[in-house]
C-alpha cells in the first residue's frame, strides 16, 4: 500500500464536500477498492468513508416499493425480513453474492456505482425497473449501468439508496465462476407492471443488459419452451479460459428457463 488521507464523514453532504479534493474517492465495504489500491490500479489520495453516514442506512417496505440504503450489507439485505417478503428474489441474490465475509462487509451502492461486468445487483436493478437515487437526483436503471465499470454518476456524486418496485414475480439464476462466486452468467426475471423483464449479467463485454428476445418471447409465452425456441446472440459475449462467447450465450438461455421454471 500507499500514503493516502483518510476521512469519515458523519453526512452525505460532507461526504460530497469530502469528495471535492483532488483524487479524492469514496470507499464503503471496499471489497473492490482496497484490492485494486493494493496492485496500484488504483491511487486516491484521499479516501472518504462511507459507513458512518445514518442516511445511507436502512430497509424498508412503502406503497409498492422497496427502499434499501446504498450502506446496506450484502448480508442484510438476504437476511431482511421485508426483502423476503416483497421481494423474494432480490435477497436470494444478495445472499448468494461472494463468500460470508464478502456479503458482511460489501454494500449495494459500492456493487452498483462499480458496475463490474459480472456483478450480481446491477441485474436485479435493470430487472426489476429500479431507481438509483443519489445526493443529487434520482436515475432510472436503463440509464444508470452504461457499459464496462461505466455508470451516469457525475464526479463526486454519492449513491445514497435503491429502489426497487415489488414485482408481481421475479427470479435470480446464477451460473458462478467457483474461484471468485460472481456470476459467469446471471439471469433476473422479472414481472413488473405488466411486462416481462430479463436482465443478463457476467456474460456480456459491456457489462448487464436486457435480453430484448427472451423477453418477446416470454411476454407472448411465459413458458421454458419459448425460451427454447428464442435466439440468443453471441456477438460481444465475453471470451474467456471460463467459457468462449457461444458457451455464454447458451447459459443465458439455460438461466432463464431455469428462472421461468422457478417462477411457474
Amino acid at each position: 500500500m500507499y500514503n493516502f488521507d483518510y476521512v469519515k464523514p458523519a453526512s452525505v453532504a460532507d461526504a460530497v464536500a469530502a469528495l471535492q479534493g483532488e483524487d479524492a474517492q469514496a470507499i464503503a465495504g471496499g471489497q473492490t477498492l482496497i484490492a485494486t489500491m493494493k496492485q496500484r490500479l488504483a491511487q486516491p489520495r484521499t479516501l472518504v468513508d462511507l459507513t458512518g453516514i445514518t442516511e445511507m442506512q436502512g430497509i424498508s417496505v412503502d406503497g409498492g416499493v422497496v427502499s434499501v440504503g446504498a450502506g446496506a450489507r450484502h448480508a442484510e439485505v438476504a437476511g431482511s425480513a421485508e426483502v423476503r417478503g416483497a421481494i423474494p428474489a432480490l435477497a436470494d441474490l444478495a445472499g448468494k453474492i461472494g463468500d460470508p465475509q464478502v456479503r458482511n462487509r460489501g454494500t449495494i451502492g459500492g456493487s452498483i456505482a462499480n458496475n463490474d461486468p459480472s456483478a450480481c445487483y446491477p441485474a436485479a436493478v435493470l430487472g426489476l425497473g429500479a431507481t438509483v437515487v443519489t445526493n443529487a437526483r434520482e436515475i432510472a436503471a436503463a440509464d444508470f449501468f452504461q457499459g464496462l465499470y461505466t455508470t451516469s454518476l457525475n464526479e463526486g456524486e454519492v449513491v445514497t439508496a435503491v429502489k426497487f418496485p415489488v414485482a408481481a414475480a421475479a427470479s435470480w439464476q446464477k451460473f458462478e465462476q467457483p474461484a471468485s462466486r460472481f456470476s459467469l452468467v446471471g439471469v433476473f426475471v422479472a414481472k413488473v407492471e405488466g411486462e416481462v423483464r430479463v436482465a443478463v449479467t457476467g456474460a456480456s463485454e459491456e457489462g448487464v443488459f436486457r435480453a430484448a428476445a427472451l423477453e418477446q418471447a416470454l411476454a407472448s409465452d411465459f413458458s421454458a419452451a419459448a425460451v427454447e425456441g428464442a435466439s440468443v446472440s453471441s456477438a460481444g459475449m465475453i471470451a474467456d479460459l471460463h467459457g468462449t462467447p457461444d458457451y455464454r450465450a447458451n447459459l443465458v438461455k439455460v438461466m432463464t428457463k431455469r428462472a421461468v421454471e422457478a417462477m411457474s
